[in-house]
């Protein structure tokens, strides 16, 4: 079972959307594990966006996700990082396939509304960042015989 972590950021927070993402990763048959609305520190924002430190676009980056509450969830279910991936779109929202998250909703890459973990490993790494063990529920839905395979 993978677990990824989804980030509703401040754009998607300030439209109002968080409701309509949450709908949509249900509706695909994922299973929430974990949620919390926050605001994002700059210490924490930095460690998250690590890897692209010394690039052109990290300031802006970190200074974007510190600057409204964002939603952070973690979720999970076979194929997980997949399924959320293509649950919300390509990165740039012009690119993005018609009925996802993206498309539906964005226009430029710098306001795509979402962040979702990239491989399953980086989903583990992001969930462990973003969520304590014990904010981390884990659990079995009536209906995930009818969603997942051999369950």
């Amino acid at each position: 079972m993978e677990r990824s972590l989804v980030l509703v950021k401040p754009d998607g927070v300030q439209r109002a959307l968080v409701g309509e993402i949450i709908a949509r990763l249900e509706r695909r048959g994922l299973r929430l594990a974990g949620a919390k609305f926050m605001q994002v520190s700059t210490a924490l924002a930095e460690e998250h966006y690590a890897e692209h430190q010394g690039k052109p676009f990290y300031n802006g980056l970190v200074e974007y996700i510190t600057s409204a509450p964002v939603m952070a969830m973690a979720w999970e279910g076979p194929n997980a990082v997949a399924a959320i991936r293509q649950t919300m779109g390509a990165t740039r929202p012009t690119e993005a396939a018609p009925g996802t998250i993206r498309h539906d909703f964005g226009l430029e890459v710098g306001r795509n509304l979402t962040h979702a973990s990239d491989k399953p490993e980086t989903g583990e790494r992001e969930v462990a960042l973003w969520f304590k063990a014990e904010e981390l529920v884990s659990w079995n839905r009536d209906i995930d015989k009818w969603v997942f395979e051999g369950k």
